[in-house]
């Protein structure tokens, strides 16, 4: 436990590690509260796309947790920063809620239901079929896809729901393309957390409950990897992986205990 605390940095995923849906998990508080009197570096890095910074911030602040929206870093922005190097003032078709929208017009895109450049999909409650259709037509039609990250499912405090993956898998499956995704554990999104972390990679601890994003995200990123069990990830299906955790804990608040 000595080894994660002597890090300068760590950068955290919050759904199942911070809380679920909108429940703070046990020893979050204590593990907040250290980093800021430890004067620790963190960045809490999400792959949803959902919420903005400023959302994520208020949430917490709902939730008992005082952290400043500079601290949040989402697959909405890094879309959005992929897209601007891109194809900069393009256009886009967009599956998602306000967090994603309001990147993708941060980064100076603007909103294309005819002949966008690409259609982009991240989690949303508003999915139905016209729009899986309306996609389908304009990736026939040229349009790239891309998705905010590649999570099949995410947890809540009502149990797993599907996430991203697993809708933007209907508009691959129709048209024979395939969808480049943003997040976790594409290294772009990595190099922007490290960046605005503004720490080095032996220096930095990254913090996740799946071992298909964030742990693999950390190993192919040279980051040292804490697991922790208090999400998607359990101990029974570890093993299923070729690669493993340096760290598993229970949850967060055991390395302030």
């Amino acid at each position: 436990m000595q080894m994660i605390k002597e890090k300068l940095g760590f950068i955290c995923d919050m759904d199942g590690v911070i809380y679920h849906g909108n429940h703070l998990l046990p020893g979050v508080t204590a593990f907040v509260e250290w980093l800021k009197k430890e004067e620790k570096k963190f960045l809490f890095l999400t792959n949803s796309s959902e919420r903005s910074p400023r959302e994520l911030s208020q949430k917490l602040a709902r939730l008992g947790l005082e952290v400043d929206e500079t601290h949040f870093y989402t697959s909405a922005l890094a879309t959005a920063s992929f897209l601007a190097s891109q194809c900069p003032g393009g256009s886009a078709y967009v599956i998602g809620e306000t967090g994603l929208t309001n990147a993708i017009y941060d980064a100076e895109f603007s909103m294309n239901e005819i002949n966008p450049d690409y259609v982009i999909v991240g989690e949303t409650r508003t999915y139905n079929y016209e729009k899986i259709e309306h996609a389908v037509h304009l990736v026939h039609r040229g349009a790239k896809l891309i998705g905010t990250n590649p999570d099949l499912t995410g947890p809540t405090e009502k149990g797993i729901v599907p996430a991203t993956r697993a809708l933007i898998a209907p508009i691959e499956l129709a048209t024979g393309k395939q969808a480049y995704f943003v997040g976790k554990p594409n290294p772009l999104m990595m190099r922007h957390a490290l960046k605005k972390l503004g720490c080095k990679r032996e220096e930095t601890a990254i913090i996740g409950d799946r071992m298909d994003t964030d742990i693999i995200a950390g190993i192919e990123s040279e980051i040292d990897t804490v697991l922790v069990l208090s999400g998607v990830t359990n101990k029974e299906n570890i093993t299923t992986f070729p690669y493993g955790p340096k760290y598993i804990l229970e949850g967060v608040g055991d390395i302030v205990k």
